[in-house]
């Protein structure tokens, strides 16, 4: 089955392919003429750095310069997972993968066939397999809806969480979460032994460490805005997204998850992309109570649709 696509990469190609988080659009980490075409199919900004995907812990040791026991510790626990580690670089590492910065981003993906991929056709570089700034994919038929019929997909059904992984710097202290996801800093920090502090993002005129934290990211074409507190009106060209207040009424674009959050991080790329089929004009998100966002997904979910805001 991962024949053809693994030669693809091989011979310098770029491939979509799933993970546990959404899809992912590969090229060998070590081939630059590849990883080029990562931006260039994108349209990604080059100041943005990328994720090298691997298959197993020997193969960090090419990327990172120093692999401490934390990190190790780290790995131990959540590797493979949604959670990616910035490390120092190595000097062989392409500049063009870190956006000419000192660190490097790693990830072990959990799915079995990004796992088979990897193995075989060595580490890649993997954003998010989508145009630059749309919702990322969570299925095969949201990369050929950016990229064409014809694209290379390695076709795996849905993702099973559907938010990119969590990106935890570990260079210095405090470590610090750029990108919230499923793994949490509680749960970091119980692994560490040491306080864990969450980053919105880094400045506008810096190179961000991690991506998703610079640019705007996630957004459909319809304008994503959170429901006003009171705000009881119902426009028929938007969906709604709910979770625990009342739906205004019954609708097939009105959508209660009833407290799921986990489902509701699942479909959320996808309700995106939906609102943009049906040229919908908004999309409206019911707003997370100060409780609720003790859940990291919630987190994740909060960073995201913030992101995507019109």
């Amino acid at each position: 089955m991962l024949d053809r696509y693994i030669n693809l990469l091989k011979s310098g190609e770029v491939v979509a392919f799933p993970t546990e988080t959404v899809y992912g659009l590969g090229a060998d980490a070590k081939n630059p003429d590849a990883v080029k075409k990562i931006f260039e199919i994108k349209g990604r900004p080059s100041d943005n750095p990328l994720i090298v995907h691997i298959s197993d812990k020997k193969q960090a040791k090419y990327f990172a310069l120093e692999i401490s026991d934390d990190a190790h510790k780290l790995m131990d626990a959540f590797w493979p997972g949604p959670l990616t580690l910035i490390f120092k670089k190595k000097p062989q590492v392409l500049d063009i993968i870190t956006a000419g910065l000192d660190t490097i981003a790693l990830r072990w993906p959990k799915h079995p066939l990004s796992q088979q991929l990897i193995a075989l056709a060595g580490p890649v570089v993997a954003p998010s397999a989508n145009s630059s700034g749309k919702p990322s994919p969570t299925k095969a038929e949201h990369v050929k809806e950016d990229f064409g019929d014809d694209f290379p997909v390695v076709n795996a059904g849905e993702t099973e969480i559907g938010l990119e992984s969590t990106v935890l710097d570990i260079t210095s202290e405090p470590y610090t979460i750029y990108r919230p996801g499923a793994v949490s800093a509680d749960e970091i920090s119980r692994i560490v032994d040491k306080d864990v502090i969450q980053d919105s993002g880094s400045s506008k005129d810096e190179t961000a460490k991690s991506p998703g934290t610079k640019y705007s990211h996630y957004s459909p074409e319809a304008k994503v805005q959170w429901i006003s507190s009171g705000d009881t009106t119902f426009i028929d060209e938007a969906l709604y997204l709910l979770h625990s207040r009342p739906a205004p009424r019954k609708s097939d674009r009105v959508i209660h998850y009833e407290g799921n959050f986990n489902k509701m991080a699942h479909e959320l790329y996808d309700r995106f992309r939906h609102a943009d089929h049906q040229n919908l004009e908004f999309v409206f998100v019911e707003p997370f109570s100060s409780e609720q966002l003790q859940n990291p997904i919630v987190q994740a979910l909060q960073n995201r649709i913030s992101k995507a805001l019109g």
